[in-house]
C-alpha cells in the first residue's frame, strides 16, 4: 500500500454555512467525523489545517491528529494545504491526500484510492470519480462532471453535462441515454508534496475563472492528473443546511 499523509483544509468562515467543521453532527463536531476517517484509511499522519482556535481546541480529544495553524487569508483550500506541508516539513516525494473538510461520510478504500493513483508516477495530481445514476444529477451545475482518457487521465472538468450526448439529449433531458457512462468529479486529491507547493504557486487559469473550478488550473498549465473510479461509495459532502440535515439522517439510520 502506498504510504501517505492526510490534510484536511477545515476553514471557520464557510460561506454557504458559516463555522462548518464545528457543525454537530451525531452530536459532534463535523471536522471530528472527518478526522476520524482520515485515521481509518491508514494514513502515516493525519493533519487539519485550520485558522480558528475554536477548531483546533475541537480536535483535542485524537491525540493522532496534528494541527497546523494556518494563514487566515488564504484564497483556497489548496494554499492552505501547501503551508501546513511546510509547517509539517515534508519531503517533496510525500503523497499527501487532501480530504475535504466537509466529508464525513469519506470511504476508507475511497481515500488510500486516491493515494493509489499517482502510483505510476506519469501524473502530479490524482483525484476519483463515480458513476452518474441519474439525468438530475448529470444536468445540476453544482455536481462537477468529467472526462477522462484511455490512460485514465482527465481531459476536462465541467459544471455542464459532458460529454454532450447529441441523440439522446435532443429526444429527453429526463433520463440518462444508453451507450455512455457518465462521471461525478469526489473532491479530494492527491498530490506529491513538491507539486503541492507547485500548484498553490500557479495564477488561476482562465477556465478556472469561468468555471469556478481550481482542478482546472492544473489542465490548463498542461498537467496530467490521475482520475480512479472511488472502490466505495462516496456520498456528497457537506455545504448547506440541507446537506447537513440529510447527513443527520443518514447517520441516524445507520446508512453511513
Amino acid at each position: 500500500m502506498t504510504d501517505f499523509v492526510v490534510a484536511i483544509p477545515a476553514r471557520y468562515a464557510a460561506s454557504r454555512l458559516p463555522g462548518k467543521p464545528l457543525r454537530l453532527l451525531g452530536g459532534e463536531p463535523l471536522v471530528l467525523h472527518v478526522a476520524r476517517r482520515a485515521l481509518l484509511a491508514g494514513a502515516r499522519e493525519v493533519w487539519v489545517a485550520t485558522d480558528d482556535t475554536r477548531i483546533a481546541d475541537a480536535l483535542g480529544g485524537l491525540a493522532d491528529v496534528n494541527v497546523a495553524m494556518t494563514d487566515v487569508a488564504h484564497a483556497s483550500g489548496t494554499d492552505r494545504l501547501a503551508e501546513c506541508a511546510r509547517i509539517a516539513c515534508w519531503a517533496d516525494d510525500t503523497v499527501v491526500v487532501n480530504l475535504q473538510g466537509d466529508e464525513p461520510f469519506a470511504p476508507a478504500a475511497g481515500i488510500r484510492a486516491v493515494a493509489e493513483a499517482l502510483g505510476d508516477g506519469r501524473a502530479p495530481m490524482s483525484t476519483l470519480a463515480t458513476l452518474v445514476e441519474d439525468a438530475e444529477t448529470l444536468f445540476d451545475p453544482n455536481v462537477v462532471k468529467l472526462v477522462r482518457n484511455v490512460r485514465n487521465e482527465a481531459m476536462y472538468f465541467s459544471r455542464a453535462p459532458i460529454a454532450w450526448h447529441r441523440d439522446g439529449f435532443a429526444r429527453s433531458r429526463e433520463v440518462l441515454p444508453d451507450g455512455h457512462r457518465w462521471l461525478r468529479h469526489i473532491g479530494i486529491y492527491g498530490y506529491r508534496a513538491r507539486f503541492l507547493q507547485q500548484f498553490a504557486a500557479m495564477p488561476p487559469g482562465t477556465l478556472e475563472q469561468v468555471e469556478n473550478l481550481e482542478q482546472l488550473r492544473v489542465l490548463e498549465a498542461g498537467f496530467p492528473i490521475s482520475v480512479a473510479l472511488s472502490p466505495a461509495p462516496f456520498p456528497p459532502g457537506i455545504d448547506t443546511p440541507e446537506d447537513l440535515a440529510r447527513a443527520e439522517a443518514l447517520l441516524a439510520t445507520g446508512q453511513a
